[in-house]
């Protein structure tokens, strides 16, 4: 099949109805948003506000993306060597109460609210950190006394306008896997994230670390290798670490669109652009062939047909090279403000949607960020409601964790009450982590209609465990059956329940 006919086939099927609309939505992807913290990008709006309404604007946020169709926030939690949550040795984020290391007032934990109304809405919280930026300007009166630049100045070097954990010591890939495992153990998030500052981009100075180079050279020739070697221990212990802790915790990374070009690597993409293994010292294939990361998330913030970077050449090269592991799009949502390059056509991002679909090797769309997608930008958020996520979706299955399903839900029972129905039921007794389970599919079907796990149409609610009871309104006019499934950590799919009828 030629590309262009590859790209075309899709949206044909989009325009000939809405009943093959709903088969070619999937039941199981991946649908993110990034919600940025850092200067305020997605929440809170302001530093400095009270925490209710902290609180009240991050509630609205998760409403609109629960409507958005979405199963996962990645909410960023360390912007920069500093904490959006409570169970820290590192100072608050200034993005919170506009001063770096004063609490919100009055006092709340902003990350453990933050899972508990994800999951209250069926969506995943993901925790995204940036490992190695230290501060975000070198304005001493923006870094808190308690900062750990005061206290171990050796550990960072100043790059540009801000100062950095240098990649090259031991010491500092050991704290920030502390850092990182620190939050796994002390709250209940579904993943965790890194974005794609590793090294910072460059400038025209050159990279202060040349003796740090000279003391810990482990036999590396040149500081290039030496650079990215010092990113694949720090992924490989974190991986390591996180997979010691929760098995089936997700691990990913989204980093630059473009690996390597194909003139500096034949086997690199179609791209003449800024690449991340040269500039960034980011050697992204690596970590898929080596298994320390269980997805890979690619901003590929570029339209169709672009010369230097071309969005669909990049898809299909990521699907080739993802190793067996997951890949999510990034999508730069923000872009549709442009009107070059093919951005100011309302189809660019709806195509991009169904071009990824078309391949079986891409499991679901990250897009950036929250703001530009509940702004509606390019009416992008109207496609997700009406088209693209008209439907819930279940994050995919990582095939390469063993587990198993957990068993089915038992004794569904439906009772009306006050205009309303109330489901309850029971879970079964689950043995061992890979069974346990992580939250329920409740399923609706007509009275008489054919019962079809594979619908997406038909889920109506993704309920977090330990819940077991859920309460629904009635329609006077229609009577409904319902069915109940379960899915483990790694959104492995029980047998369905008994079946109710009200």
């Amino acid at each position: 099949m030629n590309k262009r006919y590859n790209l075309l086939l899709p949206i044909l099927f989009f325009l000939l109805g809405g009943k093959l609309v709903a088969q070619q939505t999937p039941k199981t992807e991946f649908r993110a948003v990034w919600v940025a913290t850092v200067k305020n990008i997605d929440w809170p709006s302001k530093p400095g506000l009270h925490s209710s309404s902290q609180q009240e604007e991050l509630i609205k946020l998760f409403d609109e993306h629960e409507k958005n169709g979405m199963n996962a926030i990645f909410l960023q939690v360390r912007p920069s060597a500093d904490a959006l949550y409570a169970k820290s040795n590192e100072p608050w984020t200034m993005f919170l109460s506009g001063k770096q290391g004063l609490a919100p007032q009055p006092f709340y934990d902003p990350l453990a609210f933050a899972v508990a109304e994800a999951h209250k809405r069926g969506m995943e919280l993901h925790a995204w950190f940036n490992p190695y930026r230290a501060t975000n300007d070198l304005d001493t009166a923006n870094i808190s006394s308690n900062h750990l630049l005061y206290k171990k100045p050796d550990w960072f070097f100043t790059y540009g306008t801000k100062k950095y954990f240098n990649p090259g010591l031991p010491e500092v890939r050991d704290y920030i896997t502390q850092i990182i495992t620190n939050v796994v153990r002390n709250y209940d998030i579904d993943g965790v994230h890194f974005d794609d500052y590793f090294y910072p981009y460059p400038d025209k100075q050159a990279m202060p670390d040349s003796l740090t180079f000279k003391t810990y050279p482990r036999g590396i020739m040149t500081i290039e290798d030496w650079r990215r070697d010092n990113v694949d221990l720090l992924i490989k212990q974190v991986s390591d670490s996180l997979r010691a802790i929760q098995p089936y915790l997700k691990f990913g990374i989204s980093p630059s669109g473009i690996y390597r070009n194909i003139k500096e690597d034949p086997q690199g993409s179609e791209t003449t652009g800024f690449q991340h293994y040269s500039q960034l010292y980011a050697d992204s294939k690596k970590w898929l062939q080596q298994g320390w990361i269980d997805y890979i998330n690619p901003q590929i913030y570029f339209p169709f047909n672009y010369a230097p970077a071309a969005y669909e050449k990049l898809v299909d090269w990521w699907a080739k090279n993802a190793f067996g592991k997951h890949v999510y799009i990034g999508h730069g949502v923000y872009r549709l403000v442009e009107d070059k390059n093919g951005w100011n056509d309302k189809q660019q991002m709806p195509n991009q949607i169904r071009y990824l679909r078309n391949n079986p090797h891409i499991q679901g769309s990250v897009f950036f960020s929250s703001k530009s997608v509940t702004h509606n930008l390019g009416g992008f958020q109207d496609s997700l409601r009406q088209n693209f996520y008209k439907y819930k979706a279940i994050p995919p299955v990582m095939t390469w964790l063993s587990d198993t399903a957990p068993s089915a839900p038992e004794h569904l029972i439906a009772k009306k009450e006050k205009g309303k129905i109330i489901l309850s039921w029971k879970s079964a007794k689950q043995i061992g982590v890979s069974s346990s389970v992580r939250k329920y599919v409740l399923y609706q079907f007509d009275k008489k209609e054919e019962i079809d796990l594979d619908n997406p149409a038909k889920i109506i609610k993704v309920i977090w465990a330990p819940a077991n009871q859920i309460e629904l309104h009635i329609n006077k006019h229609k009577k409904h059956q319902y069915i109940l499934t379960a899915l483990n950590f790694n959104n492995r799919e029980s047998d369905p329940s008994n079946m109710v009828k009200r």
